[in-house]
């Protein structure tokens, strides 16, 4: 299956440098050789020519909101609603937001301020890939939240803080989640050191790394886009 990773942001240089790309945190995360990995750097205006070029998308995280007057960001806008039944997708944290987007909810920055640490979800119904569990977390890293749903949506996991945590599009192969499966703890530690004074306060920061002694569900949360990718038809050897 060829894979198409739209990379809409980056981590701040020094980590970029120690963690890796998002692109590549990915591929950590799914496996290095699980799929036919394509890069596409749509924040620098590298947008798919067409939604057939790959069998699925998933959209990485970003600085950014959905809201803010880039360019970029409207071209992405329209690819996804493109591409909706076209081939299959995945948004996460900001990739979360720009589809729910795309797709008829809204997103804003959110009065309830910063969500960062080790979140926990509910979740809603049975998931596929995660049958299992009746709850998972993984790290978060957002100020923004969709806060209306695209019609036809369904609510598959949630928090008093995220309502809307991870979302299913109607009968589209369209998926979403808020979290960070692809963050490694040492990553959001270091990059809530990163924000320390600048976006959060020391209490908030304290907290959220003091959040990362408990376990997570990174690996529950990877299997659960595997499963999800393994429902798709590939039309590629």
């Amino acid at each position: 299956m060829r894979l198409g990773i739209l990379k809409t942001g980056a981590p701040p240089a020094p980590l970029d440098a120690q963690f890796g790309s998002y692109p590549d945190m990915f591929q950590n995360l799914l496996g290095p050789d699980a799929y036919d990995y394509v890069i596409f750097d749509v924040a620098a205006g590298e947008t798919p020519a067409r939604p057939e070029t790959c069998d699925a998308y998933l959209v990485t995280g970003s600085s950014v909101g959905v809201y803010d007057p880039e360019p970029w960001i409207a071209d992405l806008i329209a690819f996804l609603r493109a591409a909706r039944g076209r081939a299959g997708l995945v948004g996460v944290c900001f990739g979360h937001q720009v589809m729910a987007q795309a797709f008829g909810g809204q997103v804003t920055k959110s009065p309830k301020g910063w969500g960062i640490g080790l979140h926990a979800y509910a979740l809603q119904e049975k998931v596929p890939g995660l049958e299992q569990r009746q709850a998972l977390s993984a790290p978060a890293s957002h100020q923004d939240q969709v806060v209306s749903l695209p019609p036809g949506a369904r609510v598959l996991a949630s928090s008093a803080f995220t309502p809307f945590g991870m979302l299913a599009y109607g009968d589209q192969p369209a998926t979403s989640v808020q979290l960070h499966p692809e963050f490694e703890p040492a990553y959001a530690q270091a990059l809530i050191e990163a924000r320390r004074g600048s976006r959060y306060e020391d209490a908030q920061a304290d907290q959220a790394l003091a959040s990362y002694a408990a376990p997570d569900d990174r690996a529950a949360l990877g299997e659960w886009i595997s499963t999800f990718l393994a429902t798709l038809p590939s039309t590629r050897d």
